[in-house]
Parts: structure tokens; sequence; C-alpha cells
């Protein structure tokens, strides 16, 4: 059954990009600028990790070259090609999956996305290299999990990673710990190095065999049995979740609140003034480039279905939140990260596109503006 349901998905990915291929080749444009203006609704549900392993990228998709290590180019302006669209649409039920596992990685959601589309981008330009008769979700898995390690390392956690790597790999202890269940360890798992992390996630909450998390985090089946050891054995021992909490800084917080209390009300001229010139803009999946290059703003203004914004602390980060009217109430929908440099903002990444980045988060929490 699992193999027949595996070769109609195949199938399904070969008609699709077959039928659109050409139709969405020559309407990127048009198709592109739609930005925030709609959703499109939530990509189905991941299905079990045999089945979504056993998924391939047809080889009719075609590649561009994008130099992931040149800024310019994974920061292209405009909206993104159709083809790669095309392959997103291909890969739309593992996102969920790709992105629930790095924002546990990174301990933010929102982080955990923006390595997500970084990890696309750069498994779009290895198309050239898969080997389609393999399962297409470890793949993806591997590229994605190495740019959560880089990611980490940036970040500074480099010393705590290798502190733990000097720890004998052979010795396990005689009564493994019990944990609870999957959802409640991915919230807990940002109290340990990298290592550890990944092996506790992907075999307590993902379900991937010892072999296959050796292969994926390049390591080898006893330093996998020791890593999950120290690992459970550490999130056992934990008192009580711990709770991140960001270090608010208040340049932040009140650009943050001029820029919704100017959106809510629609002051568009007003809102650029706090928009530095040069501002760089991503809605993910859609577009990268200059904000002054985009129909961003407009778009917003444009939409029919009624929403407004507030600050938040998502995840224990200021953001901005996205809220759309339903009926009679107003509910969380997306939400948008933004930077500041010297009192200006310098960057917006939107993730409207992305319907489940909000739904991970592991705290959401309206932001009072005193």
């Amino acid at each position: 059954m699992d193999n027949a349901r595996s070769l109609d998905q195949s199938r399904v990915n070969h008609e699709f990009i077959s039928s659109r291929r050409d139709k969405k080749c020559s309407g990127a444009s048009q198709s592109s600028h739609l930005l925030p203006q709609m959703r499109y609704g939530t990509p189905p549900q991941g299905r079990r990790r045999n089945l979504e392993g056993s998924l391939r990228i047809p080889k009719v998709v075609s590649c561009v070259v994008i130099d992931m290590h040149n800024r310019r180019d994974t920061q292209a302006p405009g909206p993104f090609d159709a083809r790669y669209l095309a392959f997103l649409e291909t890969i739309a039920q593992l996102r969920p999956r790709l992105h629930r596992y790095c924002s546990r990685m990174t301990g933010s959601v929102m982080d955990g996305e923006d390595v997500v589309q970084d990890a696309l981008f750069e498994a779009y330009r290895k198309l050239d290299q898969y080997d389609d008769s393999r399962p297409l979700t470890p793949w993806l898995f591997r590229i994605a999990h190495n740019r959560c390690i880089d990611f980490l390392r940036r970040r500074g956690v480099r010393v705590e990673a290798e502190t733990a790597a000097m720890s004998p790999d052979s010795v396990l202890p005689g009564n493994p710990p019990v944990l609870g269940l999957g959802r409640a360890v991915e919230h807990l798992v940002t109290n340990l190095p990298p290592k550890e992390r990944a092996c506790v996630l992907l075999k307590d909450v993902f379900d991937y065999t010892l072999e296959e998390i050796a292969e994926l985090v390049g390591s080898t089946l006893g330093g996998v049995k020791a890593a999950l050891s120290r690992g459970r054995s550490k999130l056992a021992a934990l008192p009580e979740p711990a709770t991140s909490q960001r270090e608010v800084n208040p340049e932040l917080s009140r650009l943050l609140h001029l820029y919704v209390d100017r959106f809510n009300k629609r002051d568009w001229d007003g809102l650029r003034e706090l928009v530095s010139a040069d501002a760089r803009l991503r809605v993910a999946d859609r577009f990268a480039g200059p904000i002054d290059e985009s129909p961003y703003f407009g778009n917003y203004e444009r939409q029919r279905v009624p929403w407004r914004l507030t600050v938040a602390e998502v995840d224990g980060e200021l953001a901005v939140l996205v809220h759309r009217q339903h009926g009679d109430e107003w509910k969380p929908d997306s939400v948008a990260r933004l930077e500041v440099i010297d009192q200006r903002i310098v960057r917006i990444v939107d993730y409207a596109h992305c319907p489940w980045v909000l739904p991970a988060a592991t705290s959401v929490v309206v932001a009072d503006h005193s």
C-alpha cells in the first residue's frame, strides 16, 4: 500500500510540474507580484516519514545558478523565478516538517524559517547533483541540518558543541531515561548542544532510525547512540522547561510600535519615513530585493480581508503580528520581523506565505505599549 501511494505521489509531482512548467515560466511576473496580497492556504500536512521519504524531485524542474556564498545572489532583487516557485510547490508537503526541525534547532520559528529558506535555495542550486532515485526527504533534511549547524556556530555555540563532542561516544547508561511525548521534548532541546539536540529531535520527534540519523548528521552509529543518551539524560534532569527571553531593545520596541501605528492608519508616507533608503525586503517564498522596488505596502492596502498589526513577542523576540478578521473575531495570522539600525528600519522579512511559521511558535504574547 505504501509503495502504491508513493508511486502515485511521484506521478502527481511529475504531472504537476509538466502541466504548469510553461504557464509558470511565462507568467512569472504576474504571480510573483501577489506578495502578501493573497494567501494560498495551508499546504497539506506532512505525511508519515516513510511516505515523505519516497517523494522525488522531477528532473523536468530545471536549475538556475545561485551562488550561496555570494550575498548579491541570495538577495537578488525581484520576484522569485517561476521555476523555483514550481520547485517549492513540489515539496510543499515537506515544508512544515523542515520548518519544525529548523525552528527547534535554532530556538525560534523565524530563525527556523530563515534557515529553511537558505536551505531550499541551496537545494535548488544543487538539483543537478541530486540522485532522484533516492528519497527526497533525507536529502533536504541533511541540507537543512547543515544550515542549522552553520547558524548555531555563527550565533556563538561552537565552543559548547566542541566541548560536548569531547565526551566519550562509547559510554552508555544502563537505564536510559524515559522522556515525555515528542511535542514536549522538542521545546526543551534548545538546552542541549547542537549534536545532541539534532539526535534527540530526529529520533524522538521525527522517528528516524539510528542509521538514518548517523548519515544525516555525519556521525557514526555509536556517536549517535551516545549523543542520544547524553541528550536524554540532560533533558530528564531539567527541573522545569526553560523559557528563553531575549533582551528587549528599546529602540526596536519604539520603532515597531510606530511602524504598527502608521501601518494600521495606512499612513504610507509616514511609514516610509521610518524605513532606510536602502532597506531590504524579503517576502518568504515570493520576493527579495530593495523595498522601494516592491509593491509591498500597496499590496497590503489592496487586500480585501480586513487586517491589523500589533507588536508581539514571538518566541521571546519582538516582531510584528498580522491579525485578520474572521467574523467578529481577530485572529493572529502571520508574522513579520524588522531589523533596526541607527533608528531606521533596514530590513523587513514577511512570512505571510508560510502559514506553518506562527502556529509552531512556543509562545506568542502581544506586547503592552506603555
